[in-house]
C-alpha cells in the first residue's frame, strides 16, 4: 500500500490517488465541515476538519510533521478560539501556509486587515464551489516553502 504526501505527491503504488494537497477546514458549523469535505475530497484533495480556532491548533501539531497540511480554510465567528486568533496563530508558527478566510458575515474592515496579516483569500458564505476550489488550488500552487520563518 503506498502513501499519500503533502504537494499532490505519492509514492506511486497501483491503487493509489494522487491527492491534490491536504486541506484543513475550520468551521464550528458541522454541515458546513462536511460540505467542504465532500466538495474539496470530489476535487481530490484530503480533509482535516477541526470545529474550532483551539482544535485547529490541535490538529495541526499534532504527529511528527505539524506542517503536513497544504492549506487551511477558516471561519471567523466561533466558540473557544475564534478565527481571528487563529490566524493570529498560524500567520506566527506557520508563515508559508496559506490561509483562506470563509465567513458569514461581510466585514470589509476585517477583510483588509487580515489581508494586510497575510490570508490569501476572504469569500463570504454561501460562496460558489468554484470559487472555492479556486482558491484552494490558488492557495496550493503559491505556497512558498520556507525553511526559516
Amino acid at each position: 500500500m503506498g502513501m499519500a504526501w503533502p504537494f499532490g505527491l505519492s509514492t506511486g503504488d497501483k491503487g493509489d490517488k494522487v491527492s491534490l494537497g491536504r486541506v484543513l477546514v475550520v468551521d464550528d458549523e458541522e454541515s458546513i465541515r462536511s460540505l467542504l469535505r465532500m466538495m474539496l475530497t470530489q476535487a481530490g484533495y484530503d480533509v482535516e476538519e477541526a470545529e474550532d480556532g483551539g482544535r485547529a491548533v490541535e490538529v495541526l501539531n499534532s504527529g511528527d510533521n505539524p506542517l503536513m497540511v497544504d492549506a487551511i480554510i477558516c471561519d471567523i465567528r466561533m466558540p473557544r478560539i475564534n478565527g481571528v486568533e487563529a490566524i493570529a496563530y498560524f500567520r506566527a508558527q506557520y508563515p508559508s501556509m496559506p490561509v483562506i478566510v470563509l465567513t458569514g458575515y461581510h466585514d470589509e474592515p476585517l477583510a483588509l486587515s487580515l489581508r494586510r496579516q497575510g490570508i490569501v483569500e476572504f469569500l463570504e458564505k454561501p460562496a460558489e464551489r468554484e470559487q472555492i476550489l479556486a482558491s484552494v488550488a490558488q492557495a496550493i500552487a503559491g505556497r512558498r516553502i520556507s525553511f526559516y520563518p
